[in-house]
């Protein structure tokens, strides 16, 4: 009995032994870094340990062994960041780096406002032939087909997707301004819960465009209720940021309300200097919802102009029936002096960016399809109509008719205080309105809103270091875990044993956006390292050639009908 008691003992003592002296082994340790976690907490000093996809230790890992080890050299290192608000669609298609926003630690793109698909075969061939600079084959129908071709064609950055209640009115109704028959709803309660099966975040629109705007708010509760059944959420660009804009987000929460789901405002924006005053309104609105119990967040962007067609200076009812039939109304002379008179209006039923700009002046030509026209590219309205000897008006109607496109355009609309006094509301995440590009080839064709290189770098320079909106911990939590939290992302947002590793390294003392809207195509500086599920994606400020990112499914992914 004592000499099996003995052995025993030699056993335990021998395995002891074994496991004390076998090292750890990590693919990659960062070390020397501040660890801010994306919870708000007090950031720590501390290694941490990578394995395959995966943050697999934090801490001391001076003693394990590794692949490879990164010095932070005493910089930031925190989760990647989500865009929650992206365009890339397009601009992941022709060069999956999706530079301007990996290189301010994006890693994960959401797709929001409309989406890619699900397309009718009529929608893919419009699709193809509307493109403008970017050029691609249209290969897919359904959402989850899209998703898996970006995926597979190979992306830096990560991707998600809302469904679009614009998408699926357009695939079930057309561009005509009706409402959907019992029969047309089903069908479109079906596309959403297929789009939900297929991975989709939730439900997305923008209301102040047709054919969104033809959408009632019973339209879009009953199409949010399908959403609902898989854990989706509702995301709006809200029916108004203007002269509507207090009525706009009580929509949007009545819709959250009845259909029983979360709801994110998309770049929040009090439009307009008559319209400046209403924003502390909507934030006690917001809040009031928000303590009922309601999951009501926001993003923004960290500039005072926004981009979009300027098509945006027409109303919705004169765009009944798609692009093409607004063109010909616009070459119609009893239909053009109706548009002047609606471009110098100030109407309450519809968004006037042209008008809420005030004027020509202020709106900026971003880029065209037509290589004559983009000479104009940087100009104003005020500037092009000068030029051509032409009232402001008709220089903004014959440019879109020449081009055969909505025409981008910059509108100058917002106040800087209130842009500061969002940046730090703790419901407010980020979300960029734009694509992510690169500096070199088709990407220079045009000009791209600043946002699309700078908005993650300008809210951590300008407005947390430089003007102090909130804490640089909390400033993490809003870029990366609060956008995850409101999505139901799993395993995403945080620096956390068994989650993602989706990883920044950055210097918080010299981050900095360098886009401006006369040079818009310049990188930000400041992020000198980031991965993307556990691969390296920028290192030491230059791209790789990995192409880790996935398309990062919502949680009614392989749900069963409902």
């Amino acid at each position: 009995m004592k000499l099996f008691q003995s052995l025993s003992l030699l056993l335990v003592t021998s395995l002891l032994f074994v496991g004390c002296s076998t090292k750890k082994h990590y693919d990659t340790i960062i070390t020397n870094g501040i660890i801010y976690d994306g919870s708000g907490g007090a950031p720590v000093k501390a290694d941490l340990g990578i394995v395959n996809d995966t943050v697999a230790a934090i801490g001391d890992l001076s003693s394990a062994s590794a692949t490879e080890r990164i010095d932070a050299k005493g910089k930031a290192v925190t989760p990647g960041f989500i865009n929650m608000m992206g365009h890339s669609e397009e601009s992941l298609i022709i060069d999956g780096r999706g530079q301007s926003d990996i290189r301010q630690g994006v890693t994960l793109e959401i797709f929001c406002e409309s989406s890619p698909a699900p397309l009718t075969e009529k929608m893919r061939l419009q699709a193809e032939q509307g493109q403008g600079d970017f050029r691609y084959k249209v290969e897919w129908h359904s959402l989850g087909e899209y998703m898996n071709f970006l995926e597979k064609k190979g992306i830096a950055p990560n991707i998600a997707s809302f469904v679009g209640a614009g998408t699926i009115r357009m695939n079930v109704i057309g561009e005509e301004n009706k409402a959907p028959t019992p029969v047309q709803l089903d069908s479109m309660k079906q596309l959403v819960a297929q789009a939900m099966q297929q991975g989709a975040l939730g439900v997305t629109c923008a209301l102040i465009y047709p054919p969104d705007n033809f959408a009632t708010t019973d339209e879009l509760i009953a199409l949010c209720k399908e959403a609902a059944k898989y854990g989706g959420t509702y995301s709006s660009h809200m029916r108004s940021e203007a002269n509507q804009f207090t009525q706009a987000v009580n929509e949007l929460i009545t819709i959250a309300r009845e259909a029983g789901l979360p709801a994110e405002i998309h770049h929040l924006k009090a439009a307009g200097k008559s319209n400046w005053n209403k924003l502390d309104s909507v934030i006690n609105i917001v809040e009031k919802a928000r303590k009922e119990g309601l999951q009501i967040d926001a993003d923004m962007y960290t500039y005072v102009a926004g981009a979009t067609g300027l098509t945006s200076a027409f109303p919705p009812t004169l765009q009944d029936g798609g692009f093409g039939k607004l063109r010909e109304r616009l070459m119609d002379p009893k239909w053009r002096a109706k548009m002047k008179i609606a471009m110098n209006s100030n109407p309450q039923d519809w968004e006037n960016l042209y008008s809420g700009a005030g004027g020509p002046e202020h709106v900026l030509l971003l880029g065209f399809k037509q290589d004559s026209l983009k000479k104009y590219t940087g100009k104003t309205i005020a500037d092009v109509a000068k030029i051509r000897n032409q009232s402001a008006e008709d220089c903004a109607m014959d440019l879109i008719i020449q081009d055969s496109t909505r025409v981008g355009v910059a509108y100058f609309l917002m106040n800087e205080d209130n842009v500061r006094k969002q940046a730090g509301l703790p419901w407010v995440s980020f979300g960029s309105d734009e694509g992510s590009y690169t500096t070199e080839g088709v990407f220079l064709k045009s000009n791209a809103h600043p946002r699309a290189y700078g908005n993650f770098a300008r809210f951590l320079g300008k407005y947390v270091r430089d003007e102090k909106v909130c804490t640089l911990q909390e400033a993490i939590r809003k870029l990366a875990n609060l956008p995850a939290e409101h999505l139901r992302l799993k395993n995403r947002g945080m620096l956390k044993a068994g989650y993602f590793a989706d990883v920044v390294i950055f210097d918080p003392a010299t981050i900095q956006d360098h886009s401006t809207f006369e040079k818009p195509h310049q990188y930000s500086t400041g992020v000198s390292d980031v991965w993307v599920n556990g691969k390296q994606v920028f290192k030491n400020g230059e791209p790789t050639d990995a192409r880790p990112g996935r398309f990062v499914k919502g949680p009614g992914f392989g749900s069963a009908t409902k």
